[in-house]
C-alpha cells in the first residue's frame, strides 16, 4: 500500500504526538555481558531507547488487535529466534513492576516458545489510546491483521476513546471510507466474520451479505457460497433475488360482475345477429384503471352497414 501524507509512511513516532520518535539501530544486538543482562532486569530508565528485558516481566497488551495467528508461520519464526534471537526490538510500555506489550505479539510468542529469557525492547510513555494505535499501526504496516481484526481495532478507538471515524484515518492514514466499509462488517454474524477472517469469504462477498436484514439468511447463503465456491457476482444475483422476489402479475378486480357481463353480451348478440365479446375494465391495487374493450365480429361491408343502421348510424359512414 502506498504511504499517504500524514499516514502510515511517516513511522509510528511521527503519528503518535505525545511519544518521541525511537531512534532504532542498524545492527543486531550483541549478546548481553552479566553486567548488561544484572541492568537490563531492572526497569528501564530512559524512554525511547534500546533495553533487554527480562521476557516474564512482560505481559500481553490489552490493546493488542491481532486474534489470529498462523501456527505454521509461527512455527517458523520460532525456529528463526532459536538460530538467530529476536531482531527487531518489541514495543513495550511500563506496567506495576513489569511491562505491558504494544506491539510485537509475534516475536513475544516466539521468544517465549524458544525459551529465550530476554528480548530487545523499546520502553515507550503511552496512554492506553497511543498504545491501542500503536499497535494498530504496526500491524497495519506489516499488513498483519486480517479485516475483522482491523475493524475490531477501529471499533475499539471509537467506542473507547470516542474517536470519529474521520479523526481514525487521520491517526492511521487511510481513507474515512476504508474506515467506515470496515466497521460495517461488524454487524454480520460472528460466524459470517470468522469466514472473513480466515479469507474463505472475500471482503466483497461480506458487503453482499450486507444487503440482506435477516442473519439467517446471511449465514445460510455466506455457507453455500463457501461451499460452491461463488463468485461476488454469483452471490450478488442470489441475493438480489431473494430481496426482491420474483415479480407476479398484479392483481385486478373487474369492475362489471361476471354474471352481467353475460346478460350484457346475450342481449348484444340478439340485438346485432353476430358474435360479441365484452372485457370488462379492472381497477389496479394502485386505485388505477385498466380499460375494457367491446369486439363485435362481422364479415362483410353489407354486414358491417347492417349493424351501423342498428347502432343508430348510417351505413353510409
Amino acid at each position: 500500500m502506498a504511504a499517504k501524507p500524514g499516514g502510515l509512511g511517516r513511522g509510528l513516532g511521527a503519528l503518535i504526538k505525545d511519544t518521541p520518535p525511537p531512534a532504532a539501530p542498524e545492527t543486531i544486538m550483541p549478546a548481553a555481558t552479566p553486567a548488561q543482562a544484572k541492568a537490563a532486569s531492572a526497569p528501564a530508565e530512559s524512554v525511547g531507547g534500546i533495553a533487554r528485558i527480562t521476557i516474564s516481566k512482560i505481559r500481553a497488551s490489552a490493546w493488542q488487535p491481532r486474534r489470529v495467528f498462523d501456527e505454521a508461520a509461527l512455527n517458523e519464526l520460532v525456529e528463526s529466534v532459536r538460530e538467530h534471537g529476536v531482531l527487531q526490538p518489541l514495543l513495550l510500555r511500563r506496567s506495576g513492576s513489569g511491562y505491558e506489550l504494544i506491539a510485537g505479539e509475534r516475536r513475544f510468542r516466539s521468544a517465549q516458545m524458544a525459551g529465550l529469557k530476554e528480548v530487545p525492547a523499546i520502553v515507550m510513555d503511552v496512554s492506553d489510546r497511543s498504545a491501542l494505535e500503536l499497535a494498530l499501526i504496526e500491524n497495519l504496516q506489516r499488513a498483519d491483521l486480517n479485516l475483522i481484526e482491523e475493524a475490531e481495532g477501529y471499533r475499539a478507538l471509537a467506542e473507547k476513546f470516542n474517536l470519529t471515524q474521520e479523526e481514525i484515518a487521520k491517526r492511521v492514514g487511510k481513507g474515512r471510507s476504508s474506515i467506515a466499509n470496515a466497521l460495517r462488517l461488524l454487524e454480520l454474524p460472528s460466524s459470517i466474520r470468522q469466514l472473513v477472517a480466515e479469507h474463505r469469504l472475500s471482503p466483497g462477498h461480506a458487503k453482499v451479505l450486507l444487503g440482506l436484514e435477516i442473519p439467517a439468511e446471511q449465514e445460510l447463503l455466506a455457507a453455500q457460497a463457501v461451499k460452491e465456491d461463488w463468485s461476488v457476482r454469483v452471490l450478488e444475483k442470489t441475493v438480489n433475488r431473494l430481496k426482491h422476489g420474483v415479480k407476479r402479475a398484479r392483481p385486478r378486480a373487474a369492475d362489471i360482475p361476471a354474471d352481467h357481463i353475460k346478460y350484457v353480451t346475450d342481449q348484444l348478440h340478439q340485438k346485432l345477429g353476430t358474435a360479441v365479446r365484452l372485457q370488462p375494465c379492472k381497477t389496479l391495487p394502485n386505485g388505477r384503471k385498466a380499460k375494457g374493450t367491446l369486439e363485435i365480429d362481422y364479415y362483410s361491408p353489407d354486414e358491417l352497414d347492417r349493424i351501423l343502421v342498428i347502432l343508430g348510424l348510417s351505413g353510409e359512414l
